[in-house]
């Protein structure tokens, strides 16, 4: 195993991180703002077999930390008027037969009951497939370069029943998140990935982070990404950091560092991309579980306070982000790892997560695991 730590030896922190390589994990880059500053520190592996570590600053696919972006997008062209937050998202989505009774906000909260085009999960343990995604094993790993319109992705989904009336319940729908890149687009007339950099990225100075459309390519540095899947009763493992990321479109597709996603979330909490009316809606949660609009709002234990929260993980990579309600205090990690379609590490996911959120913060309750 290998450690490399920031300007203070923060032992408990380190203990962490190492504890996640046994249960695990490939590699870990986390990085803590707090009261004592900031703390950078990585454990295990770049890459399997390997001994460098992952570079602190290396660049790591996000998963969906992507919606939290999206929504902040989103609400800036709120605040400019350009979209509105309680009106049907067919007023500018008319070609989709979309249910005029869906608003914007219930895309944002996944409330809108729409297919997760990615597949559902059902209470009795069923599931519809979706497109061929990194849970259906070796059929992703065949068509990790098939090339998804984000239109494709949507009529897919509105082919297959609601999960229930719109704003009647809440379901983790990525296809909520590929209707809002569309809405934006039509509403402004211009690209996704262009209205990400002119008000979210450019204004934040994020200039490692990026919205790849259908490029497969990771820029250098990074750590490697890996899926295990069956095949005629073996078990192969295969590098898929290079894959087309339209399968998962804005449900999870863009791609950071550590230190982008600490400047954004403490930017976005302190109230420097939003009014302060639009970043308290967003910062609103659902009364059963705890989303906003493109975010978790978590209470920590004891006199933690309010945590504000997204993690995300795609094929191998996954990323976490956590914050105080101010901004003032973030946990963020990047991880590398073997995915697999029985989701194997997400009990360790969950564990190694909850120890590190009791250590910065006096522990929450662990929202919902996103894929």
């Amino acid at each position: 195993m290998s450690l490399t730590l920031g300007d203070q030896d923060r032992p408990e922190l380190r203990k962490l991180i190492e504890g996640m390589i046994e249960s695990g994990f490939t590699g870990v880059t986390m990085r803590l703002h707090d009261e004592q500053g900031e703390w950078v520190g990585s454990a295990g592996a770049r890459e399997l077999g390997g001994t460098e570590k992952p570079p602190v600053d290396g660049y790591v696919r996000i998963g969906s930390n992507t919606k939290t972006f999206t929504a902040a997008l989103v609400l800036r062209l709120v605040a400019e008027g350009a979209i509105e937050l309680d009106a049907p998202a067919a007023d500018h989505l008319p070609g989709f037969g979309l249910d005029p009774r869906i608003t914007v906000r219930m895309l944002l909260r996944h409330t809108s009951g729409v297919f997760n085009f990615t597949g559902e999960y059902h209470a009795d343990g069923t599931f519809t497939p979706g497109i061929p995604a990194t849970n259906t094993g070796q059929e992703w790993v065949d068509k990790r370069f098939t090339a998804y319109q984000p239109e494709e992705l949507v009529r897919l989904a509105l082919s297959r029943p609601a999960r229930f009336e719109p704003g009647t319940g809440w379901s983790y729908s990525n296809t909520n998140y590929v209707l809002l890149r569309l809405l934006v687009e039509k509403a402004t007339g211009r690209s996704f990935a262009g209205e990400m950099r002119r008000l979210v990225l450019e204004p934040l100075g994020l200039s490692d982070t990026l919205v790849p459309d259908g490029d497969p390519e990771l820029p250098e540095p990074h750590a490697r990404a890996y899926y295990r899947y069956e095949d005629a009763g073996r078990t192969e493992t295969v590098d898929v950091t290079r894959h087309d990321p339209s399968w998962i479109s804005t449900g999870g597709d863009m791609i950071s560092t550590t230190r982008d996603l600490h400047t954004f979330i403490s930017s976005l909490l302190s109230g420097k991309l939003l009014p302060a009316a639009l970043l308290a809606e967003m910062c609103e949660p659902h009364p059963e579980t705890g989303y906003g609009l493109g975010l978790f709002v978590q209470q920590a234990s004891g006199n933690g306070g309010t945590i504000i929260t997204h993690n995300g993980g795609v094929a191998g990579h996954g990323a976490l982000m956590y914050s105080t309600a101010d901004g003032s205090k973030t946990l963020i990690a990047a991880l590398n790892y073997v995915d697999d379609a029985a989701l194997s590490l997400a009990e360790a996911f969950q564990k190694a997560v909850a120890q590190l959120v009791e250590e910065v913060f006096g522990g929450q309750d662990t929202p919902p695991a996103e894929r």
